[in-house]
C-alpha cells in the first residue's frame, strides 16, 4: 500500500474509534505511572499525541508520566518499582531477558530508531566517517541509552571498539544544543527536534541517518525497531484491562500520527518542545513521520535485527540464550486493531 492510500486508510479508521477492542472491565488500575526517557524528543512522540489528543483519558486512564533524561534511567525505574509502564527502546526487553527479568514491549511505536548522528561542522573536513572518531566527545541522551547503543553499533561496524569515544550525558532536550553550541562535545548522537536545530544551525555535519526506511538499512542492514511500550510481565499479568487500554490509547495515537500533518503535530504538542524554532520543528516532524510504526507490530526480522546488534555490542549477550517470543506480547495491540 503506497502512502497516499495509507493515509486515507489511516485517516477512516481514526474517525471510527470503535474499531478499538474496549475491555470488557474496567481497568484494574486506573492511575498509571509511566517513565519515558526525554519525552519533547520526537522518538516518543505517540506518547505526546496519546496525552494531548486525551486518548488516555478515553479509555479510562489517569496516566502520570516521569520523564527522566535517557531510557536507561525509565528502565531502572522500571525495575525499581517507581513506574508501572515504560516507553523506551525494545532492546531493553532483550537485556532484561539476559539478566533473568522478564520485561516485555506491548506495542511498537517506532519502526526506525531516527536516531542521527552528526560531528561538529568544523571538524568535518578532518572526521569524514564513523572510522575516524576515535577520541572523541560524543553526546548522547544518557548512557546506555539507545543513542549510545547505536553510536557503539556504529563504530564498531566501521572497525572501532566501542569505548574508542567519550560518552557525554547531555538529556534529551535542548542540553544537546547548548553542548554542541559551546563546544563541549566533539559529535552528537540524537534525535529530533535536537537534530534538526543542530542542522538549521548548520552546526553539524549528518553522517548516519535512521529517520528513513534507507538509513536504518544501511547501518543495519535491515529493519530495527525503536521505542516501544513495555512493562513487566508480572504487571501485565497482573492488570490485563489497564495494559489494553495502556495499548489502546498509543494505537489512537499511531493512527492519529499517520494522517496528521506537521502543522496538527506542531499545534499539540506544548510549544516548548519546538526549541525556539516553530518552522525547524515542523521540518522535523516531516523527516520523522516515516519513522513511526504503522501496525504497532514488532517484525520478526526487526527483532533479530535488534538481538543482532547488542550480541555485537554486549559480550554477555554474545552467547546468552534469548527467547525474542518472550520479548514481545502481541495480544493487546492485536486486539485494539480488530
Amino acid at each position: 500500500m503506497d502512502r497516499r492510500h495509507f493515509l486515507a486508510a489511516s485517516a477512516a479508521v481514526a474517525a471510527a474509534p470503535s474499531v478499538l477492542a474496549q475491555p470488557a472491565a474496567g481497568p484494574e488500575k486506573a492511575r498509571v505511572t509511566l517513565g519515558v526517557g526525554g519525552k519533547p524528543l520526537l522518538y516518543y512522540l505517540p506518547l505526546t499525541i496519546a496525552e494531548r489528543r486525551g486518548f488516555f483519558k478515553e479509555e479510562g486512564l489517569e496516566v502520570e508520566i516521569n520523564d527522566f533524561g535517557g531510557g536507561a534511567k525509565s528502565l531502572q525505574a522500571l525495575v525499581g518499582g517507581s513506574v508501572d509502564v515504560v516507553t523506551g527502546a525494545y532492546e531493553h526487553t532483550i537485556r532484561m531477558q539476559a539478566k533473568g527479568q522478564d520485561v516485555r514491549a506491548v506495542c511498537e511505536l517506532g519502526r526506525f530508531p531516527a536516531i542521527v548522528i552528526g560531528v561538529r561542522r568544523s571538524e568535518a573536513g578532518r572526521i569524514r566517517s564513523i572510522a575516524d572518531f576515535k577520541g572523541l566527545k560524543v553526546g548522547v541522551t544518557a548512557p546506555g541509552s539507545s543513542t549510545a547503543i547505536t553510536m557503539q553499533y556504529a563504530l564498531v561496524k566501521a572497525g572501532l571498539k566501542p569505548t574508542d569515544v567519550a560518552y557525554i550525558g547531555v538529556g534529551g532536550g535542548a542540553g544537546g544544543v547548548a553542548a554542541m553550541m559551546k563546544g563541549e562535545i566533539d559529535a552528537i548522537s540524537h534525535l529530533d527536534p535536537v537534530i534538526a536545530k543542530l542542522e538549521g544551525d548548520d552546526a553539524i555535519t549528518v553522517l548516519v541517518d535512521t529517520r528513513t526506511e534507507a538509513g536504518t538499512k544501511a547501518l543495519f542492514g535491515g529493519s530495527n525497531p525503536a521505542a516501544v511500550v513495555y512493562a513487566k510481565k508480572d504487571f501485565i499479568d497482573a492488570n490485563p484491562n489497564t495494559m489494553q487500554r495502556v495499548v489502546n490509547a498509543h494505537v489512537k495515537a499511531l493512527r492519529w500520527l499517520a494522517a496528521a500533518t506537521p502543522e496538527a503535530v506542531a499545534e499539540t504538542v506544548p510549544p516548548e518542545y519546538h526549541l525556539g524554532d516553530r518552522p525547524l520543528y515542523l521540518k522535523a516532524v516531516q523527516n520523522s513521520l516515516e519513522s513511526y510504526s504503522r501496525t504497532g507490530i514488532i517484525s520478526p526480522s526487526g527483532q533479530e535485527s535488534v538481538l543482532d546488534m547488542l550480541r555485537k555490542l554486549d559480550p554477555e549477550l554474545a552467547t546468552a540464550k534469548i527467547d525474542l517470543a518472550a520479548t514481545f506480547d502481541d495480544r493487546f495491540v492485536k486486539r485494539a486493531s480488530s
